[in-house]
């Protein structure tokens, strides 16, 4: 898996060197960016069936984030 960076610290998924340590990276177009997703992953979930586009990386968001102790 290509190597992923990150800075938001409070998620459980943050590693040293700002690296996700997901296994999986769900990122999704911000229109969805409260939506419930059905598959599994990571202890998250979410729908890979549908697809979306983007203009510019400020419309996605990364549906992966799990907070820390949460």
């Amino acid at each position: 898996m290509p190597e992923v960076k990150c800075s938001v610290s409070n998620c459980s998924y943050w590693d040293k060197g700002n690296i996700c340590g997901a296994d999986l990276i769900m990122i999704e177009v911000d229109k969805h960016a409260n939506a419930k997703f059905d598959a599994e992953f990571a202890g998250e979930s979410f729908d890979s069936e549908h697809k979306d586009a983007a203009n510019a990386s400020k419309e996605t968001c990364c549906h992966t984030f799990k907070p820390k102790n949460a």
